[in-house]
């Protein structure tokens, strides 16, 4: 019998400490980002045009954050998620330097925590990816924690760590691209008018649109950023499993609601932190996915005065409009049709 295949990582195969070094290098192609606007129809001029991303001070269009996480993210599956019954939650992630057509991404995985859960069958593994380009540079680091089988019910559990993590990045370790100068932005380009000065902490905004998920568009997702976590393609497994058919991977989710947010949100161009998430409940093929965001904090970055930070609330729903902006209910529970809660902290030029 031969046992040169990866059946991937169960808990009992974690330590604390462990460090993993994700295969596959990923260079990155301008055919992954027209694919990826093809897949999420992203409007966000930075990222969409090389005049205006010179206009700024970059040497031309850079990726798309999202597309990055879902690249570094991506080398992970193999190693850490594969045997994995959910994604429970991230926090703690920065965005470095940019990322360009050309460069070349890896991945490498530490781990961080171990919790066995109450029924012997699963526990939470917490790890930290850090995701570099070619000659080491850092472009993206955050923590995850995911909900992992065992391979033997039986093995002894670990001795239960859960690490710390903050609720959100501080303003002042966000990381602001060294070339980058607004003096050159051009707000009609753009698509919005409204600048960092013109957010209110706690406003809401209903961003309209919203997408059908195809069952074609999450698994050509899901296969670009390299992901082979089985639950997303295999339906001769997953007619078996708990929902009786594959469910759509959560980045995709993400995605698209960060491609609605250009609707009321357009100069919020770069993401700087992911502070915490989480995927309240699956999506699947034949959903219509919606989203609204709420303004949570805003932070003036250090040294700068064209170029202000603000903690976003974004909450993707399916099957229902935001009008009502639908979350939780007085007891905390959320509203059937929340399917993300992600907290994240973005980049919007103050006015001059």
């Amino acid at each position: 019998m031969s046992t040169k295949t990866n059946p991937g990582n169960f808990f009992e195969d974690f330590r604390i400490g462990m460090k993993i070094i994700h295969a596959t290098p990923r260079t990155i192609t301008e055919g992954d980002v027209a694919l990826y606007t093809a897949l999420y129809g992203s409007r966000f001029a930075v990222q969409s045009s090389n005049a205006f991303a010179a206009a700024i001070g970059l040497p031309r269009a850079p990726l798309d954050d999202l597309l990055l996480f879902h690249l570094v993210f991506g080398k992970t599956v193999p190693d850490i998620s594969l045997n994995a019954i959910a994604n429970l939650g991230y926090a703690s992630g920065r965005f470095h330097a940019l990322a360009y057509p050309g460069d070349t991404i890896r991945t490498v995985s530490e781990v961080i925590g171990l919790k066995e859960n109450s029924n012997g069958k699963t526990g939470t593994v917490y790890v930290r990816s850090v995701g570099t380009k070619q000659g080491g540079e850092t472009v993206l680091e955050y923590v995850r924690w995911v909900m992992v089988r065992k391979q033997d019910p039986g093995a002894p559990p670990p001795e239960p760590v859960v690490p710390e993590l903050p609720q959100a990045v501080p303003v002042a370790d966000l990381i602001v691209p060294d070339a980058l100068d607004l003096s050159g932005y051009d707000t009609d380009l753009a698509g919005n008018a409204y600048f960092w000065d013109d957010y209110e902490e706690g406003e809401k905004i209903d961003h309209v649109d919203a997408m059908t998920v195809e069952e074609s568009d999450h698994m050509i997702a899901t296969r670009l950023y390299q992901n082979t976590a089985k639950v997303h393609f295999n339906q001769h497994t997953e007619k078996d499993g708990r929902f009786g058919k594959r469910i759509v991977y959560g980045g995709h989710v993400i995605s698209l609601a960060r491609s609605f947010a250009f609707n009321g949100l357009a100069n919020a161009f770069k993401i700087a932190a992911i502070n915490g998430g989480r995927h309240v409940a699956p999506i699947f093929a034949g959903d219509t996915v919606y989203a609204w965001s709420q303004v949570l904090s805003k932070g003036a970055l250090p040294g700068r005065t064209d170029l202000g930070a603000l903690r976003l609330r974004l909450v993707a729903v399916k099957d229902q409009d935001c009008a009502a902006f639908p979350y939780r209910n007085q007891e905390g529970k959320y509203d059937p049709a929340v399917v993300l809660d992600f907290d994240y902290t973005v980049l919007i030029p103050r006015k001059r």
